[in-house]
């Protein structure tokens, strides 16, 4: 029996869709090693030089752990650089962020005639989705549903249209049929996710996003659902009043913001202002009184004053976001950001991206402390890692609160009542009230 291997780097789309490689090799026979294997799948990320540098080191891993193996890499480095993967040497098959269905494929002509395969085709080219279905996954008690692919903006620090290609939306009785599947399968919450989650449907002439999220609405058994990230300019007045009606769609929202000043955002080619952004936020605010909004930073930014800095930090501040992922901005060979002269020094970033994760820290503490003392909803996902030996198991609420609570194995994926008896970051402690029966409606605050 032929056995394989998958080393995924980046996003949370990459492990969706090594998820759903997973199936296609399971179909043909195979069955997964953790130890040596036939074959190895290295799922590459390219979202920066950094990810580029990773995937090579992990594919030259691979090889190492057993040089008569067949490598076979895919994903976004594969796609933006495949000549460069082809030229590791015991790099046998290169399948860009398309045609994965082809895998089985090539490693089988491979075999027959051990001359090397370059799969990858132009991504700019594709135009309809490539479906790749996962029933079930692996180990998550969360589970992943992706309904669209590439991205249309552009950014001017971004390679990812360049690796992902422009939207395509899934067709959504596919996106339907998947979300009954994995509620069948067990899961209470379903993520929506994909390179530009909440464009979905903007290729369609008559089906935008905020339609399917009606039509999830719908499917019985969903008690939760998340929308991995949505844009600002994406919360549209209909997605809204989707929103305000919704029983599933949970009180958290990741909304990239990348800047808190307008001159920033203007030169990363974004599509919104501060003042629309906030006019946003305050809508959702308006529906769900203890909202959390998580977002992405980049600091230093070309050009990046300190008086631009500082306008992000204020913004930031007063909008009082639950938790913000702060990144320093790192150059990407082949964007228009990369070849700014005006770079920002590398002790200046550093110092700047410090400021803002203390602030992220305490924004973080702040919000989870209005939340002491209450009883909300979680799904208990994984053990302490810590201190396995406690008892402990850590999930989310449906604002994403982090929490600690004492429970038992089988309660893994079912939705519990904790009380919040003690606040923090990143971990919320919660005592174990009762496990929800199924026809209950989850709990939260909503207007």
């Amino acid at each position: 029996m032929s056995t394989v291997a998958f080393h995924t780097l980046g996003c949370k789309v990459n492990h969706y869709e090594t998820e759903a490689i997973w199936q296609i090799f399971k179909h043909a026979g195979y069955v997964q090693s953790e130890t040596r294997a036939d074959v190895y799948v290295i799922n590459t990320c390219t979202v920066t030089n950094t990810g580029d540098k990773k995937s090579r080191q992990a594919i030259r891993r691979c090889i190492r752990q057993n040089p008569d193996a067949v490598i076979c890499v895919t994903g976004c480095y594969a796609q933006t650089s495949p000549a460069e993967v082809m030229d590791i040497p015991g790099v046998d098959i290169v399948v860009g962020t398309q045609d994965r269905s082809k895998m089985i494929g090539y490693i089988e002509d491979f075999k027959q005639s051990r001359e090397p395969i370059n799969g990858v085709s132009n991504i700019m080219k594709t135009r309809v989705y490539e479906e790749l279905d996962v029933p079930a996954f692996t180990d998550r008690t969360r589970a992943s549903l992706k309904i669209q692919e590439g991205c249309n903006n552009f950014c001017t620090f971004c390679i990812i249209p360049w690796a992902r290609g422009l939207l395509r939306s899934r067709q959504p009785e596919d996106v339907l049929k998947q979300a009954r599947q994995l509620v069948s399968a067990g899961y209470k919450e379903i993520v929506l996710t994909g390179i530009h989650t909440a464009g979905y449907g903007e290729d369609f002439k008559d089906y935008n996003f905020a339609a399917l999220l009606r039509e999830l609405e719908q499917v019985e058994g969903l008690k939760r659902l998340r929308i991995s990230s949505i844009e600002a300019s994406q919360i549209t007045d209909e997605v809204v009043e989707v929103v305000r009606n919704s029983e599933t769609i949970v009180n958290h929202f990741h909304i990239p913001l990348q800047a808190g000043s307008d001159t920033v955002l203007k030169r990363m080619r974004r599509k919104y202002t501060t003042a629309y952004y906030r006019e946003r936020v305050e809508r959702l605010q308006a529906i769900f009184p203890d909202l959390a909004i998580t977002t992405d930073v980049i600091v230093g930014f070309p050009g990046e004053t300190d008086e631009e800095f500082r306008e992000t930090y204020d913004f930031v501040r007063d909008l009082q976001f639950s938790e913000i992922h702060v990144f320093p901005y790192s150059k990407r060979t082949g964007t228009p950001a990369a070849r700014r002269e005006d770079q920002v020094d590398a002790d200046v970033k550093k110092r700047r991206v410090q400021q803002l994760i203390s602030l992220s820290d305490q924004l973080a503490k702040d919000y989870a402390s209005k939340h002491e003392g209450e009883v909300l909803d979680m799904i208990p996902e994984e053990t302490d890692k810590e201190d396995p030996e406690s008892g402990m198991y850590i999930g989310y609420t449906n604002n994403y609160l982090k929490v600690k609570v004492p429970a038992v194995a089988n309660m893994v994926g079912k939705i519990i009542r904790v009380k919040i008896t003690k606040a923090g970051y990143p971990y919320n402690h919660g005592e174990f009230i009762r496990v929800l029966d199924d026809a209950e409606k989850t709990q939260y605050v909503q207007a």
